[in-house]
């Protein structure tokens, strides 16, 4: 599972409505705040947890599950373990005509859920995190102390 920059890149990109399936309401957990970043940055952030269905997060409803969200979804980030991956992708692959990339959070991934996508056409990324790879690629991560490589004159 090695991705170039210019992939992750590329996908971060052109990806515009992200359906986080997994996201918490608690602003102290993970999933919470990588889609509250999301949305700061100008993504569409679509929360998906049927615990949650019908509460607001991020002036968005939360949908109970994929087939509840918009078509326009071209990109699922997987808050959840890697054993219930594969019908995720399974109802992500029916359910959104544009979807282009399945994303799997660190500590996720599922290597035939994502064969299955690939088979498909669609970019898989397993075992990383968007709100990271937006930050290291983007220059942000050196706020934090982190040498990202990229030269920029943003302060």
């Amino acid at each position: 599972m090695s991705y170039t920059d210019a992939h992750l890149t590329d996908i971060l990109k052109r990806t515009r409505t992200i359906a986080v399936v997994g996201v918490s309401m608690n602003p102290v957990r993970p999933s919470y705040y990588v889609a509250r970043y999301l949305g700061l940055k100008g993504f569409t952030v679509i929360p998906v947890n049927p615990g949650h269905a019908g509460k607001s997060l991020f002036g968005q409803t939360v949908r109970a599950t994929l087939h509840d969200c918009p078509d326009s979804v071209d990109m699922v980030d997987i808050f959840r373990r890697s054993e219930h991956v594969p019908p995720i992708v399974d109802d992500a692959l029916e359910r959104f005509p544009k979807l282009r990339t399945i994303w799997m959070q660190i500590g996720v991934a599922h290597a035939d859920a994502a064969r299955k996508a690939e088979d498909r056409g669609i970019d898989v990324i397993q075992n990383r995190c968007p709100k990271i790879e937006y930050q290291r690629l983007f220059g942000e991560l050196r706020m934090g102390g982190f040498n990202t490589g990229v030269i920029s004159s943003k302060l």
